[in-house]
């Protein structure tokens, strides 16, 4: 199906696999960079070396930095920006939006300062009338793999049933796969706190503890999500799928994870600040984290691990440290609340 102009803002590898799919699709398709040389290699020489090096985009797919071209007349809009990003860049969105488009957020992050959602900040951007709808498309899914055509599955959550389906329609083709449902506030919070885990993981790795911590830490961290989650008034279950323990899985083990490598190398002895100035790309997990602990803690959730984190990258807390105090923390049930 089409809806006609798709505008989707954020270049970065996922964005850019993202309108790649689209435009493969059969939909016309502009995709803004806020670097001009990145839309100009995607507009003349169909290829985006910044964010997705080796890959032939779409013939079709169109570029710019000019945020008005991208959104005047656009009937979907798919907000890909790195979470700290979507507010200032959607605000400046507002501007050239007209009409009532279907908004999609396939950003993952909670808002640092706010404990905020994506589809939250976009609510308080846009008003009910334009962001109530908004599609939130999360999951599994590596953008390299996606734009290489291999084969992908991801859910869309979204209070409105019928929006979900056109945006199923959009995107869904032979490699990949998308699931509605309706679950906003687990499908968001799953897609943003399994970065935080994923960092763990890597430190996990990189201090080469082995494959039993790695299992338990992957297993007591989704409790973690799940009392979060349920606090807030998501469905614990959303986080038996795919944008829960699928996403999971994938980016506290696959060695396309940026959140991941960040832990190995800190694992492995170097600081926070040495591993990301070696990245060009964003590490959603380390902003996550201080806006992942704030919210637990505001709302009286106890996440031990995503804690362990944070004493690591902000309070200089060796990982050695910190798994101490993990280990060394009460006898508990598995179950408790």
């Amino acid at each position: 199906m089409s809806r006609g102009k798709i505008g989707v803002v954020g270049a970065g590898s996922w964005g850019t696999a993202l309108a790649d799919c689209l435009a493969r699709n059969g939909h016309p398709v502009i995709l803004w960079s806020h670097e001009t040389e990145v839309a100009s290699g995607i507009e003349s020489e169909k290829r985006n070396d910044a964010y997705l090096p080796g890959v032939d985009l779409d013939p079709t797919l169109r570029a710019s930095s000019n945020l008005q071209k991208v959104l005047e007349g656009a009937e979907i809009i798919v907000s890909v920006s790195p979470s700290e990003f979507v507010r200032p860049v959607m605000e400046r969105a507002r501007e050239h939006i007209s009409g009532r488009p279907l908004l999609v957020s396939a950003s993952k992050g909670l808002e640092l300062g706010s404990d905020l959602r994506m589809s939250e900040v976009l609510l308080e951007v846009f008003g009910s009338d334009l962001a109530e709808g908004c599609v939130v498309l999360s999951g599994p899914s590596f953008a390299a793999e996606l734009a290489r055509r291999l084969p992908t599955a991801v859910t869309l959550a979204s209070r409105n049933e019928d929006n979900a389906v056109a945006v199923q329609g959009l995107f869904q083709n032979e490699h990949f796969r998308l699931y509605t449902q309706s679950d906003v506030i687990g499908t968001e919070l799953g897609g943003s706190l399994k970065n935080v885990i994923a960092l763990a993981a890597g430190i996990s790795d990189g201090l080469g503890l082995g494959d039993n911590a790695r299992a338990a830490l992957l297993t007591r961290s989704l409790a973690e999500i799940s009392r979060l989650t349920h606090k807030l008034g998501g469905e614990p279950e959303t986080l038996s799928g795919l944008a829960g323990v699928g996403d999971l899985i994938l980016t506290c083990t696959g060695d396309l994870s940026r959140n991941r490598t960040v832990g190995l190398q800190i694992g492995r002895g170097q600081s926070l600040s040495e591993v990301l100035s070696g990245m060009r790309s964003v590490a959603e997990g380390v902003r996550t984290t201080k806006a992942a602990v704030d919210l637990a803690e505001s709302h009286g959730v106890e996440m031990p691990i995503a804690v362990a984190v944070y004493s690591i990258l902000y309070e200089d807390v060796e990982p050695r440290q910190a798994l101490a105090r993990l280990m060394a923390r009460e006898p508990k049930p598995e179950r408790w609340s």
